[in-house]
């Protein structure tokens, strides 16, 4: 992938991009095990239903407990990075990764398993707040667009890996996600494998540096200027690069909540505007695919090795899209890629409700006929895929740059946090909205998806190409607050 800058600097040398690659995609670990902890419930959904004697209503809330500590760690994320650093949060985030993966793999109850999955979210929310945040800090300005992209290109290759994963395990217990395999059901092995990615995240938190604008916010100057060097190259002049972070934290303080407020409706207009790209993210219903996927093709009559493989195709479609965002988000730019996901999804939306009209049967006795079929699974991949290309990417990328500096991490945690809400809202309300009427279901989320359009036009910020501290500069005033 070419991931040199578009307009480089006449006779400036490049910026050491190997390490910086390596650092972020250590970063962005936390993103690989947020979609895999998000997406490998899909595989143990039947399992866990079967296993505990439960109905859609329990199931779905089982399913959607992680999103409530999702909510909670993106609330408190930016306060902590604040306090600690980023990197001391992220070894948090791996902690509890890892213990939630145990607690998972061994439940004693439904409530046990409930539990779990909340620290997991706890886990998922820091680490969707910290990586955006984290990169966007560490990266060179030209080069910040694709590499901020690695966050959400990780969650797609953790979605993926989960699904193989769950695939293979299937296999071994010869098709039963009840099947024994060393003990353990096949869908607590699911569930557990993911100590190992935890681990890993863990290890790589202590050998990448804190992010500059951390350390010079508590007064380690020296120690930010060795890292400015290593993520933008020796030959910038570093007191100058120092001096610039400095004047644009010079107005700041720890940021709060309470910097956040301003405007007509409570809080400062940018922050709107990153709350409404996360509830739109998530009430396009893409998480309706990572989480159901498997129990949906089973509900129209497809044999659950066959749900399982589609679901990964799904998921590598999802990576193709994530590429091909990275390679474009910064030579189009992210409100362009933005609107030209929002024009395809609901377009697949659209046709995979009209497929989905022609269902017959009730409950999990569902058939669609041969030609509605094909066409509501080419109408999924084709949703997943502009999501993919737009939404999936361009959200995390914007979230991580447009906040001014003294509010960017608090502004991040609260978007995050809305955003796990929308998904939680999401997720319990897909099995009785579906049993009430899947069709009407999808074209709730093709809605959403053209309400998208205006609001991407009218409201969010084009920052392709910008410095951080531009995002401070008195030239975006009602973007950034209404003073």
């Amino acid at each position: 992938m070419n991931i040199s800058p578009d307009r480089p600097a006449p006779g400036a040398p490049s910026a050491p991009l190997g390490h910086v690659v390596f650092i972020t995609a250590a970063a962005a670990m936390g993103g690989f095990l947020f979609g895999y902890d998000s997406s490998v419930i899909n595989g143990a959904v039947v399992a866990i239903r079967d296993r505990f004697g439960i109905g859609p209503e329990a199931l779905a809330q089982v399913i959607a407990a992680a999103l409530i500590g999702c909510a909670l760690g993106a609330a408190v994320a930016g306060r902590i990075a604040d306090r600690i650093g980023r990197i001391r949060c992220m070894q948090i985030a791996a902690a509890l990764f890892t213990v939630s993966a145990v607690g998972s793999a061994l439940p004693f109850a439904l409530w046990d398993l409930a539990l779990w999955r909340v620290v997991g979210g706890f886990a998922i929310g820091m680490a969707s707040v910290i990586g955006p945040a984290y990169i966007a800090e560490v990266s060179p300005p030209a080069y910040r667009g694709r590499l901020a992209a690695f966050q959400q290109a990780a969650i797609v290759i953790g979605i993926a890996v989960s699904q193989l994963v769950n695939w293979a395990i299937l296999g071994i217990a010869d098709g039963e996600q009840r099947g024994v395999v060393g003990g353990l059901e096949a869908w607590q092995w699911m569930l557990g494998v993911m100590v190992v990615p935890a681990v890993l995240y863990g290890l790589l938190s202590f050998v990448i540096p804190e992010s500059p604008r951390f350390l010079i916010s508590v007064g380690r100057t020296d120690q930010a200027k060795k890292v400015l060097a290593e993520v933008e190259g020796s030959h910038i002049d570093l007191d100058a690069r120092t001096a610039e972070i400095e004047h644009g934290m010079r107005s700041e303080q720890k940021s709060t909540f309470k910097d956040l407020l301003g405007g007509r409706f409570g809080l400062a207009p940018i922050v709107w505007i990153g709350i409404g790209l996360s509830v739109f993210q998530q009430l396009v219903g893409i998480n309706v695919i990572f989480y159901y996927s498997s129990s949906l093709w089973q509900s129209v009559g497809i044999d659950p090795s066959s749900s399982f493989l589609y679901s990964f195709t799904t998921s590598i479609i999802n990576i193709i899209g994530t590429v091909i965002a990275m390679i474009f988000i910064d030579r189009i730019g992210r409100k362009p890629l933005a609107l030209i996901g929002s024009a395809g999804m609901a377009i697949s939306l659209g046709l995979a409700a009209w497929a989905f009209s022609f269902k017959s049967g009730t409950g999990g006795d569902i058939t669609l006929p041969d030609a509605q079929g094909t066409v509501a699974l080419i109408a999924a991949h084709a949703f997943v895929f502009f999501f993919a290309i737009s939404w999936g990417v361009v959200v995390w990328v914007l979230l991580g740059e447009m906040f001014p500096g003294r509010i960017r991490t608090a502004a991040l945690g609260v978007a995050a946090a809305v955003q796990w809400i929308a998904n939680w809202i999401i997720t319990v309300s897909f099995p009785p909205l579906s049993d009430w009427n899947l069709s009407a279901t999808y074209m709730i989320y093709a809605a959403f998806a053209l309400l998208s359009i205006p609001f991407v036009l009218k409201w969010v910020p084009e920052t392709k190409g910008k410095a951080l501290e531009e995002m401070d500069s008195p030239e975006v005033p009602e973007l950034v607050a209404a003073r």
